[in-house]
């Protein structure tokens, strides 16, 4: 399927796109991301790979809507709240009491 990603046309299919990002680690996953296979990519990351261009080229709506077309799973992923850091002043209980 031919898709445009930063004004230049790549004609890729979902198999394609799977063998090409399937020996790349993926980074931490937050803001726009995609499913490909078991893992969670960001998608400027997948952009990256399958154009070979610099991510700046590219923005990552552009990016999901190209692999939406292809047929993948894209979405939000949220950032860790702090209390998935077991933030300690989150548990204490005089953590919330005034001082005096």
């Amino acid at each position: 399927m031919r898709i445009v990603i930063a004004r230049f046309p790549f004609d890729l299919t979902m198999n394609e796109v799977e063998r090409l990002v399937e020996s790349v680690t993926p980074e931490p996953a937050t803001g726009q991301c995609v499913t490909i296979g078991r893992h969670v990519y960001p998608v400027k990351q997948v952009g990256q790979v399958i154009t070979r261009q610099d991510r700046r080229d590219f923005t990552a709506h552009e990016v999901t809507r190209a692999l939406t077309r292809l047929g993948f799973t894209c979405h939000e992923v949220q950032p860790p709240r702090p209390e998935a850091f077991n933030d300690p002043s989150s548990s204490l209980p005089w953590a919330d009491t005034p001082l005096g």
